[in-house]
C-alpha cells in the first residue's frame, strides 16, 4: 500500500471515528461543561442510571430490538431458504425485490410508507408499529447473512440425509440449521443492532409510550448537549459495537471452518 493510500486510510477513519472517541472521552468529563475538561470523572454515568426517563426508553428500545430481531431472524432464515432452495418458482424476482428492498429505501420513505400503511389499517401506533418497522427493515440483512452461508453449504450432507429416510422437516432440524446456526445468529445480532440504532424509521411510527433511547437522545440534545448525553451514548454505542463485532466474528469463524 503506498504512503498516499496510507494516509487516504487513516484521515477517512479518523473523520469517521474521531467525533465518536471524543464523546466517549467527554462522558468521564468532571465539568458540567461539554467543551471543558474538568478531569476524570464517573459522576454522570451516575446521574444517567439515576434518571427514569432515559433508562425507560431504553428498556423500550431492548424490547422492541429482541422482539423486531426475532421476527427478522425467522423470515429473514425462511426468506434465504426458499431463495437458496426453491429453485426457479413464479414470482420469485418479486420477491426476491421485496426482501432485499428496505436495505436500499431511504429510512424517511420507509418510515413514512409504514406510517400510512398503520394509518390506513387503523394500527394505533405504539411498540408494535416499531417491531413490525424494524423487523422489516432487519429481514433482508438476515436473509443475505444466512443466504451466504446456504450457498457454502455441502448439500451432500442433507441429500445423505434424506437418502436414510428424514423428511424434509427433520433434515432442516437436524442437518441444516446446525450448520447455519452461527450465520443466523449473526444475523439475529445485526437485526438487533439497526433496531438499537435506528431513529428515523422509528419516529414515524412510534407513540405515546413508545420512545426509544435514540429518539429520547435527539429530543434532549436538541435542548443542549451534557455530559449525561454523553454517557448515555457511549453505552449505547458499546453495546451496538459488541453486537456487531460479535456477528462479523461467528460469521468469519463459520467461513474459516
Amino acid at each position: 500500500m503506498s504512503a498516499f493510500s496510507r494516509t487516504a486510510l487513516l484521515l477517512g477513519f479518523g473523520f469517521l471515528y474521531a467525533p465518536i472517541l471524543v464523546l466517549v472521552v467527554y462522558s468521564f468529563n468532571a465539568s458540567a461543561l461539554v467543551t471543558v475538561w474538568g478531569g476524570f470523572s464517573t459522576r454522570w454515568y451516575g446521574i444517567l442510571f439515576a434518571d427514569a426517563a432515559l433508562i425507560a426508553s431504553a428498556w423500550v428500545s431492548l424490547r422492541i430490538a429482541l422482539a423486531s430481531a426475532l421476527i427478522a431472524t425467522i423470515i429473514g432464515t425462511l426468506a434465504a431458504l426458499a431463495l437458496d432452495r426453491g429453485g426457479r418458482f413464479t414470482g420469485r424476482p418479486v420477491f426476491t425485490s421485496l426482501v432485499y428492498a428496505p436495505m436500499v429505501m431511504p429510512d424517511v420513505i420507509t418510515g413514512l410508507s409504514l406510517l400510512l400503511l398503520f394509518v390506513g389499517l387503523g394500527l394505533d401506533r405504539g411498540v408494535a408499529t416499531i417491531v413490525i418497522a424494524h423487523a422489516t427493515l432487519a429481514t433482508g440483512f438476515v436473509a443475505i447473512i444466512v443466504g451466504a452461508r446456504l450457498k457454502g453449504l455441502n448439500r451432500s450432507l442433507e441429500e445423505a440425509a434424506a437418502d436414510l429416510g428424514a423428511g424434509p422437516a427433520r433434515v432442516f432440524a437436524t442437518v441444516t440449521l446446525p450448520l447455519v446456526l452461527p450465520s443466523v445468529v449473526a444475523g439475529f445480532l445485526l437485526a438487533f443492532t439497526l433496531s438499537l440504532d435506528d431513529l428515523v424509521i422509528a419516529s414515524f411510527v412510534s407513540g405515546p409510550g413508545a420512545t426509544t433511547l435514540p429518539m429520547r437522545l435527539y429530543s434532549q440534545v436538541r435542548l443542549g448537549v451534557n455530559p449525561e448525553i454523553n454517557a448515555a451514548s457511549t453505552l449505547l454505542v458499546a453495546i451496538v459495537t459488541v453486537a456487531a463485532l460479535t456477528a462479523s466474528w461467528l460469521t468469519g469463524r463459520r467461513a474459516r471452518t
